[in-house]
């Protein structure tokens, strides 16, 4: 057990893992079909950009996207990090911290460059 993360905390991160994989489901589901459509019907980059700028409704939903990959990844390699590297110190908690901010950042960057005119 890593001692540097109280059990209540351990539970609570367990439990926003299994919440954001509920929504990475849903998410991928509708991402999959976003790239069905697209490629059925044989748009070019150009043209998908150009149907998601200024789109508020893909912005809302890959808004969701990252943000809950945000929750997600860093709690599962903070448990990587742990049982296969033996990481247990209060450093891989902050590693995982800022390991999320910059996934955040990132994947809030993208949908900001793809949806805003």
């Amino acid at each position: 057990m890593n001692m540097a993360i109280s059990v209540g905390t351990q539970a609570r991160l367990w439990y926003w893992q299994r919440i954001s994989a509920m929504v990475l489901a849903l998410c991928v589901v509708g991402h999959l079909i976003v790239i069905m459509v697209a490629v059925r019907g044989g748009l070019s980059g150009a043209e998908v950009l150009a149907r998601t700028r200024g789109n508020w409704a893909f912005g809302v939903f890959y808004t969701c996207f990252v943000l809950a990959c945000t929750v997600h990844v860093p709690i599962g390699l903070m448990r990587v990090a742990e049982e296969w590297l033996a990481w247990r110190a209060r450093s891989v908690v902050t590693a995982a911290w800022l390991f999320a901010a910059v996934l955040g950042l990132a994947g809030l960057r993208a949908v900001y460059a793809v949806v805003m005119p």
